[in-house]
């Protein structure tokens, strides 16, 4: 699937495993979706799922799911601690891969209208799909839950967008809307003191408290609406309760744009507050999926106040969040289950078998993988090696004025290195895309121009692949030389090695360039090509000749 939506409904059944079942069984009968994640939770008997499809599989799995609900859970017999105004509470849409949020916006209309003629639901379209700006935000569409549902809908103001206004006894009132990214997020504190939660809740959400007098009364404007003193932290949403089953209070938090407000800094804030009050943090839980630059956020903010090189693996920044945010406090938190592009990483490919495997694979007589995949891989170790030297810089006594330099060297390397270490299933996969243009029907004069073209634009693509490969493997042997230059000296044939595996790789990668562009008839493009991949090789081995020289003069000082 290209396109990629996400979508979170809220159910409220937290208890009823049946009823789960049943619900996440009408998400998975639908074609082009998988189900990521189901988190019930029973002090507040509200279950968060999380799937993600193309979009018109999830528009059907959205329906499927509110449907069957509707038809197994009553409202009327529901209580628990989380707000709520129906059986689906809330069905948000968030863009994920190659969709927009106005895409997600027109999802949500065609999913609440449904719902709303054919369900006979009140539906309300909040956050970036509400009609109105009083029905963005999601706290105000559900004032009143569903107690109070019956005097909401005959207030005309709060007609609903689909869907008539009658009260649905059984199913309440539904919220469709479209969004970024919602981090659901909880901060538990050493105490089961639901106000004390509450009170540091008022103190980092976004819309405050209100302010008070000297004989603590409320200060009020000349219309009578209650003034606030602002919170801490934008676009965070917060309130406090206890969670009989933990034993402890928790400010639970909502992070909607957590490129403004990530989760360290609202579990930073809370550590603030909790300090004041003679409290302590003794973790936090993440609920649902999370994604993964929220983690490496985290983990690059602990490791730099700890003084440590941010330049590592992304699996060491995961786990210095996981670590520094307590995420195992109450339940175990597990990278591959909760962080959403590890859920969606296909277990079958090839960076993940072991080097026996590799080479065993790479050995055999199929043709992918091949040099192709090869020539990434070389470029891989050598941005890895680069970045280990930068490493060993860090924490060198008496290197002090290279670390600056030497910590961008290394966090360059790393990414250099993450997509190498792509581009060696990426190259497997656009050769056995070749190969299936190939195989297509030429029975007819339609499918010959079908199956030329097909062939035509995965050869081009096969050939862009390693091109790419070329140019990144030439920037790990630019780095290369600083490597070399301003960084430890005790590891500069190391440094030396990884401009000999980026050299290897950029070698590599333009033959296989060329072989590609046998099969093109463009002469335009191939001349492109060509004259791109032979201008990196040679910019590459003068490179090339100036580390072999550097590290000579390195290791003849002694310092090798």
């Amino acid at each position: 699937m290209d396109q990629l939506v996400e979508c979170v409904p809220n159910f409220s059944e937290g208890r009823d495993q049946n009823v789960l079942d049943a619900i996440t069984a009408s998400i998975t009968a639908v074609k082009d979706v998988a189900l990521l994640d189901v988190d019930p939770g029973e002090a507040t008997n509200r279950t968060v799922v999380t799937f993600v499809g193309s979009p018109e599989g999830v528009k059907e799995a959205a329906f499927q799911a509110i449907a069957t609900a509707a038809e197994f859970i009553d409202m009327k017999n529901h209580s628990g601690e989380h707000a709520r105004m129906g059986a689906t509470d809330v069905c948000p849409f968030v863009p994920i891969r190659d969709v927009t949020m106005e895409e997600c916006v027109e999802i949500a209309k065609s999913v609440g209208k449904r719902v709303g003629d054919e369900l006979s639901i009140p539906i309300y379209l909040y956050e970036n799909a509400a009609l109105t700006p009083e029905r963005q935000n999601l706290a105000n569409v559900r004032a009143g839950e569903y107690e109070g549902l019956t005097d909401k809908l005959k207030d005309p103001d709060w007609k609903p967008d689909f869907g008539k206004a009658q009260f649905n006894a059984k199913s309440g009132a539904t919220a469709v809307g479209a969004r970024q990214f919602l981090i659901a997020y909880n901060v538990n504190l050493n105490t089961r003191d639901r106000k004390m939660a509450t009170d540091i809740a008022l103190d980092i959400r976004e819309a405050g408290r209100a302010q008070r007098d000297k004989e603590g009364q409320i200060i009020r404007d000349k219309d009578g609406n209650a003034l606030k003193v602002p919170g801490l932290l934008k676009n965070c949403k917060a309130v406090g309760w206890e969670i009989e089953e933990y034993g402890k209070a928790q400010v639970s938090i909502n992070l909607t744009d957590y490129t403004v407000t990530p989760p360290h800094a609202a579990f930073e804030a809370v550590r603030d507050g909790a300090r004041k009050r003679g409290l302590r943090i003794t973790g936090s839980e993440i609920v649902g999926l999370i994604p993964l630059e929220a983690m490496l956020m985290a983990g690059r903010y602990y490791l730099t106040t700890q003084g440590k090189t941010t330049a590592v693996p992304e699996s060491q920044l995961v786990h210095a969040a996981v670590e520094s945010l307590g995420l195992n406090d109450v339940s175990k938190f597990d990278p591959n289950e909760r962080i959403v592009e590890y859920r969606l990483k296909e277990n079958n490919d090839l960076v993940s078998m072991t080097v026996d495997g590799f080479t065993d694979e790479l050995s055999i007589d199929s043709p992918a993988p091949g040099g192709g995949s090869v020539s990434a891989l070389m470029g891989t170790l050598g941005a890895a090696l680069v970045s280990m030297v930068a490493a060993l810089t860090h924490g060198k006594k008496g290197m002090e004025d290279s670390r600056e330099e030497m910590e961008s060297v290394g966090s360059q390397a790393q990414a250099l290195k993450e997509r190498l270490i792509s581009l060696v299933d990426e190259d497997t996969a656009a050769f056995n895309s070749v190969m299936d243009a190939f195989r297509m029907k030429k029975k007819t004069n339609e499918q010959q121009k079908q199956r030329d073209a097909a062939i035509l634009s995965a050869t081009k693509n096969a050939t862009q692949i390693p091109l790419l490969v070329a140019q990144l493997c030439y920037e790990v042997l630019d780095l290369s030389i600083t490597a070399i230059e301003k960084g430890n000296p005790n590891s500069v044939s190391d440094a030396g090695v990884a401009a000999e595996a980026a050299l290897a790789g950029l070698r590599g990668a333009r033959l296989n360039v060329l072989i590609n562009l046998d099969g093109i008839d463009d002469g335009n493009f191939c001349n492109e090509m060509t004259k791109k991949v032979d201008t990196l090789l040679k910019k590459g081995e003068s490179f090339h000749g100036k580390v072999v020289a550097a590290v000579d003069q390195v290791m003849k000082g002694g310092n090798g």
